[in-house]
């Protein structure tokens, strides 16, 4: 139960009903390191999954989130954890029921506590009740099984009870370090100037959620330094700093500019289940965002079609209006 080998981290054990979905949601969070399903703060030791449906253990499906809280604060992943499940019900998370499916904080670090505590009390003065979610110290954390591990990774169609579209209101702490740009400049045109500014591809792609064909977008391998900026509406996007040969086909990003520039929602399409990016400014469908990215990087690989982009050279932007932006390609 410790906090890990790298001593930069810190852990949080949080259940919120069925840990498939509660991992993969908080996996997708930038700063967080690893999160593991297991079972919390029950009467017997290594139990089994199916020993713990039975609710005769006590334990709690749960998830331990080891993150670095130099870019997420343990309030936001707590906050998050508010965010999608339903705080007043009582052993009861979507479709399923039982004392294994109760909603809980369990903390290691006692200083952790009052951080803690204050989302609780902002949750009770929103909910005007108090929340049925549990707050204690970890008493035991058991890994589940292998196959629970990574479940929705494993299972694209597998069963989950988490809306992901609070996923888009996350804020890091270099984040809220600086303020974020005025993107009210960046509008969406009208349909008619729309449909005469873009090809049929880009369309498709940006009105209409298509993919291109992998390989095939002029910027699957382009690495020249600039900006990649919304076709549709010219709303910065992506850096050639952040910019990576995954070989996927499609071009691939650790990271935005800014978290602010994009929004991202639950796609379960195709018998799919992933989390689809789109342009805050214009809602312009992008692509989606993975968590198979460089581990160094944050671990996310934002996977973008080239036509719902377009490249401005780093020697062009304060000719077309985005020197601001200079500092995130320099920063390669």
């Amino acid at each position: 139960m410790g906090a890990g080998k790298d001593p930069s981290l810190k852990e949080i054990y949080l259940a919120g009903g069925c840990f498939w979905g509660v991992e993969e949601y908080f996996s997708l969070i930038p700063g967080v390191a690893d999160v593991v399903s297991g079972y919390a703060n029950g009467r017997s030791e290594n139990p089994r999954y199916e020993e713990v449906c039975s609710s005769e253990t006590g334990h709690a499906e749960a998830v331990r989130v080891m993150y670095d809280p130099s870019v997420i604060s343990l309030k936001t992943l707590v906050e998050q954890l508010f965010a999608i499940i339903d705080p007043l019900s009582v052993n009861r998370q979507g479709n399923d029921v039982g004392v294994q499916y109760r909603t809980g904080v369990y903390y290691t670090d006692p200083a952790d506590l009052p951080i803690i505590e204050d989302v609780f009390t902002d949750a009770r003065r929103k909910l005007g009740a108090k929340p049925a979610v549990e707050l204690a110290p970890l008493e035991n954390f058991y890994r589940a099984e292998e196959y629970h591990q990574d479940y929705l990774k494993k299972n694209p169609g597998g069963y989950c009870h988490v809306d992901f579209s609070s996923l888009s209101s996350v804020r890091t702490e270099p984040q809220r370090a600086k303020e974020s740009p005025d993107w009210s400049r960046y509008t969406r045109p009208r349909e008619d100037e729309l449909r005469a500014k873009l090809t049929a591809q880009q369309y498709a792609i940006t009105q209409h959620a298509g993919t291109e064909r992998a390989f095939s977008g002029e910027y699957d391998h382009h690495f020249e330094r600039g900006i990649y900026v919304d076709v549709v509406t010219g709303q910065p996007l992506f850096s050639s700093s952040d910019k990576y040969d995954s070989g996927c086909g499609w071009p691939a990003f650790t990271h935005p500019i800014d978290e602010t520039a994009i929004t991202k929602r639950d796609d379960r399409s195709f018998g799919m289940h992933r989390i689809e990016v789109r342009s805050s400014a214009g809602d312009s469908h992008l692509g989606h965002v993975f968590h198979d990215g460089p581990a160094g990087s944050g671990g996310l690989r934002y996977c973008i079609n080239s036509a719902a982009l377009r490249f401005v050279p780093y020697e062009h932007l304060a000719d077309e209006g985005y020197g601001e932006f200079a500092h995130a390609v320099e920063g390669e």
